[in-house]
């Protein structure tokens, strides 16, 4: 498998072909509305700490604010490299320069295609290979089974449970925490 191409500080719209993917730099007002499939959907938004936004233009405004200072490790996942986004993935800081959370989230109708796996598989290599992180984490809900899964397919060992960790919009609810230390096997790679 490739790596990550070093855009030399560009953020440009550049796709790198990945496992049959493409990856590219999120653009909030490019992106709104194919990705309010998955932010106005009460089922997709079941386990974020706030229900599904009404509009696209809510859409657009949190995309910009998760995308704020994370430019470089939020990126649409497309199946071409002028195909509509049909995803998001992200990896960001906390406090911590070497530990990075991963969050990824497909549009319903492009589910079942192993997507969220695939773009996770380039986006952990690229803050391992290029942002030179020691630790990434996932932290999610104890019912969402299919994120669950895709991080353990992806390597991730469970770490524990945080009791009561987030006030959603479902109630207080506990998370899971799984991990991926930069020397683990990471199973996409010969």
């Amino acid at each position: 498998m490739q790596g990550f191409a070093r855009f030399a500080g560009s953020n440009e719209s550049v796709c790198e072909m990945i496992s049959g993917i493409h990856l590219r730099p999120l653009d909030p007002d490019r992106d709104a509305a194919a990705l309010h499939a998955i932010f106005g959907d009460e089922e997709s938004c079941r386990y974020m700490t706030e229900p599904a936004y009404k509009s696209v233009a809510e859409t657009r405004e949190k995309l910009k604010k998760w995308t704020t200072g994370v430019e470089d490790t939020s990126w649409a996942v497309c199946e071409s490299a002028d195909g509509p986004a049909l995803g998001r993935v992200s990896l960001f800081t906390h406090r911590r320069a070497d530990v990075w959370e991963a969050a990824c989230m497909i549009v319903p109708a492009a589910r079942g295609k192993n997507l969220a796996a695939r773009a996770l598989a380039q986006a952990i290599d690229n803050v391992f290979d290029i942002k030179r992180a020691r630790r990434i984490f996932a932290d999610i809900d104890p019912d969402n089974i299919a994120s669950l899964r895709t991080f353990e397919r992806l390597g991730f060992r469970h770490e524990g449970v945080l009791r009561g960790n987030w006030e959603t919009h479902i109630g207080v609810r506990d998370s899971v925490i799984l991990g991926l230390l930069r020397d683990d096997p990471r199973p996409w790679r010969p």
